[in-house]
């Protein structure tokens, strides 16, 4: 069955607020997308007292066929998401210390990046039009995958083993041998 992809532009809104601790001055959160968002670069949004609210980039979120099963795990929670990653911005003349790179529906990807520690990860509702549209590439390319069960070798186990590396080659040490004190193995 030939690989088939669909993808949508999705605004990253990330929320600026005040820091909580002296060591960090503000606490950056991925708080929603925006499907079929426009392109943008930290345009600001709304603003409430010190907290701020910006459409920070827009990402493009693509669905692949072989991952259907993966996205079925994402709308079954109770709150089906997608998943955000922002990288440090390295870049010193930066307007933000934040770029957006990342956004999957899949939450096996999402856990990858978790696992690696690398930036913001932040898990965000889907809204309901996309929540829908998942589920319509879902119904038109999930393949059910039948259960295989592993059939066991043939090799035998329970024979004795002496020694380690290939019995033809004739060797001085092994490195599973003990030395005895002449140098030699014993």
């Amino acid at each position: 069955m030939p690989l088939v992809r669909a993808s949508m532009p999705l605004g990253i809104i990330v929320r600026k607020t005040p820091g909580v601790t002296r060591w960090a001055a503000w606490a950056w959160k991925v708080v929603a997308v925006l499907p079929g968002a426009g392109p943008a670069d930290w345009r600001e949004l709304r603003r409430e007292g010190e907290a701020v609210e910006y459409h920070a980039a827009t990402l493009t979120l693509e669905l692949w066929s072989s991952d259907t099963e993966a996205y079925q795990v994402a709308l079954a929670s109770r709150v089906p998401g997608v998943v955000v990653l922002l990288r440090e911005d390295i870049d010193h003349a930066a307007k933000m210390p934040w770029k957006p790179t990342v956004v999957t529906a899949s939450p096996y990807e999402g856990q990858d990046y978790a696992d690696s520690g690398d930036g913001l990860i932040e898990r965000v509702p889907m809204p309901p039009g996309l929540v829908a549209w998942v589920a319509e590439f879902i119904a038109a390319h999930h393949v059910e995958e039948p259960f295989v069960k592993r059939k066991r070798d043939n090799i035998r186990i329970d024979l004795v083993e002496d020694g380690k590396g290939d019995p033809r080659i004739r060797q001085s040490s092994d490195v599973y041998r003990a030395p005895n004190s002449h140098g030699g193995n014993v």
